[in-house]
């Protein structure tokens, strides 16, 4: 994506704050929207760093905001589990390559272009020594094919990465519950300031008048968003109920038909796609942190199916089914109507969240830290 706007960095006093999601499914970017709104609820600048749908969707969310082009990791994914695991190790050289991108990018942007603040959302080679910078990440302790040794070695060298920036915020509860267990609540914390932010979620809870009965969110990288919206939209040919389907395409403009009472769009609003999820009676998706944060929040009666190879949706699925808070089936085993008959007969415990944010304090000294 282009820069949007001209340069003129003596047009404004106010503070401008650099936002840059990473580029691997769009929840990176969805949970930077509650961020950049309070950022321009309390009169900050804000100038989003991104491409591809990420940028997209953020560009539609934010009419008028400066949207300037950063590359992506553009990781590629297997069409299954172990050769997804495999990809993603024969990739690590590349993910470090990126992130000595990233940083070079930085100071070329810096030096014709006044920031006053920069949020990473795990992107780690954009942080700077004279500019206040925090990491976003959820994943304190990184899953691994491996367990053990392996995650060991991984955490030490994402701490080592996380050491550079100032802060380092986690979109989680600080106590318990929370959402993501182990991963966001480790033994050992990073070196610099950890602090929990709660929940980043686009969503809030508001009175609707119709009912869905079952909505689906599709999300997450290729080949396996379509790979799962081809097996669900096989189960809908005999389905006669209600039901959505969100496809996670923004940009995209000519949606698949809808069939028997199926309505299925490309992508939504976050304003759109929240009162749909508030009418929604069962939400079938991803289990993607930022659509655990979501739905959690919202107490939906949740099905998760990890995206096979991703150890971290595969542990959040499981450790949210152990408190009885959602349903989920590995991908290979799903059957949408053994999927449904399941939940309805079952007592689900709505997620207890706790009452507010811890951001907004976090936002407005950015540029002091």
């Amino acid at each position: 994506m282009k820069d949007t706007t001209k340069n003129n960095a003596n047009r404004t006093k106010k503070p401008i704050i650099l936002v840059a999601p990473l580029d691997w499914g769009l929840g990176h970017a969805t949970r930077c929207i509650p961020l950049i709104k309070y950022l321009q609820l309390i009169d900050y600048e804000v100038i989003i760093a991104s491409d591809g749908p990420q940028a997209q969707l953020l560009a539609e969310e934010f009419k008028g905001i400066r949207c300037v082009y950063l590359q992506g990791y553009e990781l590629k994914y297997a069409k299954s589990h172990l050769g997804t695991s495999l990809k993603i190790i024969l990739q690590v050289p590349k993910i470090l390559t990126a992130i000595k991108r990233e940083k070079a990018w930085l100071h070329s942007f810096l030096a014709k272009n006044q920031v006053d603040g920069i949020i990473s959302d795990n992107r780690y080679g954009l942080f700077h020594s004279h500019i206040p910078s925090a990491i976003i990440t959820h994943q304190l302790l990184v899953k691994s094919f491996w367990k053990g040794i392996g995650e060991r070695w991984m955490q030490r060298l994402h701490y080592r990465f996380i050491g550079r920036f100032k802060a380092c915020w986690v979109p989680d509860y600080a106590g318990i519950p929370n959402l993501a267990g182990k991963l966001s609540h480790p033994l050992q914390l990073p070196s610099i300031p950890v602090s929990y932010t709660g929940p980043l979620t686009r969503f809030k809870a508001v009175q609707v008048n119709s009912v869905t009965n079952v909505l689906i969110i599709l999300s997450g990288p290729e080949p396996q968003r379509t790979i799962l919206e081809k097996m669900l939209l096989a189960d809908l040919q005999e389905f006669n109920e209600p039901a959505i389907i969100v496809r996670g395409l923004p940009g995209q403009l000519q949606p698949i038909q809808g069939f028997n009472k199926v309505t299925i769009y490309n992508h939504l609003k976050a304003e759109e796609l929240n009162e749909i999820v508030n009418s929604a009676q069962i939400v079938i998706s991803r289990s993607g942190y930022s659509t655990v944060m979501d739905l959690m929040t919202l107490q939906k009666r949740c099905i998760f199916i990890p995206t096979p190879g991703q150890t971290e949706q595969l542990y959040l699925a499981r450790y949210l089914a152990s408190g009885n808070h959602c349903v989920f089936y590995s991908q290979g085993k799903f059957s949408l109507q053994k999927a449904l008959d399941e939940i309805r007969n079952r007592t689900l415990t709505p997620f207890e969240a706790a009452a507010g944010n811890g951001y907004e304090k976090l936002l407005r000294d950015l540029p002091h830290l």
